[in-house]
């Protein structure tokens, strides 16, 4: 199988474009990765576009085709890739699978979400599942989890907000992120409440934007001089079967397990992560999955400052979803784009220092409280 590297990265600030449509989003990021890459459009070979909302907002059920006809190519095979929050890395993982089969030498994975409109509504993991129907709309979910965690390992109101701070002066580094101002635990414990535990400032924002990845096989990548190695890529899906745990998701340490083996790369080994911190509380609960600290200990971690810029494994240093906004389609490519420039040393401020392993993880939709979707990507320089 061949190896896949990352040959080149695009994205647009995430915010509010009410005057621009999901598809101009989507082309303007797929050309600078193809631009970024040094390669034109011809040289790609197979699309896949990302968008969870696209078909229920806007009706369109096929965008991908637009987007990359609009680029230039429109005799490729491309694919609309729907997978809640995780579909920017499903798509991620799709076009990884196509390289290492051989079938192509060059994709283009382009992310995109329009969500500041009118029509969003309350996002949930399915208006048929039995849970929303009850009322287990996203952020209920979060909080139950927190409301659990915090019963079982005494992790304080105070220490879930500390994962705001540091989003927040992490983003105020990064020009692409929507959210930029600092804020004070006081400030974070003292927004509007969501749903208790979580406040306002504890809750990703919705946004609009776009990101795009080149990927190609490595003899591609050794003639245009591609340097990110991707090491590993995985999706998983949940079990959901009785009794679950709500202090943790078995998926979650699943997944990240097997990127770890596939990759023969252990957590001590990872200089920068991006995660999924849809809410504060699923931050801390990651750190655990992903090895960083003994499970219950999440709490203390964020409050010693080990996962800061600066500090022994920082996270998010991008400001995550919490602060950069999460346009839930491109959100997973996002992570990747991040990562790859931080291991390219084009991060500016936020750059951490001799980054050369770097873990994006995303997860997406709830079931039977069990994930619907999880996805894990190492890379490597």
């Amino acid at each position: 199988m061949s190896a896949v590297m990352i040959a080149g990265t695009g994205n647009i600030p995430f915010g509010r474009y009410p005057d621009r449509s999901l598809a101009s989003m989507a082309v303007a990021a797929g050309l600078k990765a193809i631009k970024s890459a040094g390669l034109v459009a011809r040289e790609v070979q197979i699309g896949f576009f990302a968008s969870a909302l696209a078909g229920k907002l806007f009706g369109d059920l096929t965008i991908g085709q637009n987007v990359f006809a609009d680029m230039g190519m429109s005799r490729i095979p491309v694919l609309n890739v729907e997978n809640a929050c995780t579909s920017g890395s499903s798509a991620f993982y799709m076009a990884c699978l196509a390289i290492r089969s051989g079938e192509v030498e060059c994709a283009l994975v382009v992310g995109a979400e329009k969500m500041c409109v009118p029509q969003i509504g309350l996002l949930s993991s399915g208006n048929s599942e039995l849970d929303t129907l009850l009322g287990l709309v996203t952020p209920a979910s979060f909080a139950l989890r927190a409301r659990r965690y915090m019963a079982e390992y005494g992790t304080t109101r105070e220490q879930m907000a500390m994962v705001s701070v540091k989003s927040r002066s992490h983003a105020a580094l990064n020009p692409s992120a929507q959210f930029r101002d600092s804020v004070t635990v006081e400030q974070v414990l003292a927004s509007p409440m969501i749903s208790d535990p979580l406040t306002r400032l504890q809750s990703c924002p919705i946004a609009d934007g776009a990101s795009a990845i080149v990927l190609c096989s490595e003899n591609m990548g050794r003639r245009i001089g591609a340097r990110v190695r991707v090491r590993s890529s995985v999706l998983k899906s949940g079990n959901y079967m009785n009794p679950q745990d709500l202090a943790r998701w078995q998926t979650d340490y699943d997944g990240v397990n097997a990127a770890y083996e596939l990759s023969g790369i252990g957590p001590e080994d990872v200089d920068v992560i991006e995660c999924h911190d849809a809410f504060t509380i699923a931050e801390i609960m990651h750190y655990e999955a992903l090895g960083l600290c003994p499970l219950g200990e999440g709490g203390q971690l964020v409050e010693s400052g080990a996962t800061s810029l600066g500090g022994a494994i920082p996270v998010n240093v991008s400001g995550g979803l919490l602060s950069r906004g999460h346009p839930v389609g491109a959100t997973g490519v996002e992570q990747i784009v991040e990562l790859a420039r931080q291991l390219e040393g084009r991060s500016g401020r936020r750059q951490v220092e001799g980054a050369r392993v770097a873990l994006a993880h995303c997860m997406g939709g709830d079931k039977a409280a069990d994930t619907k979707s999880m996805t894990v990507t190492v890379l490597t320089i």
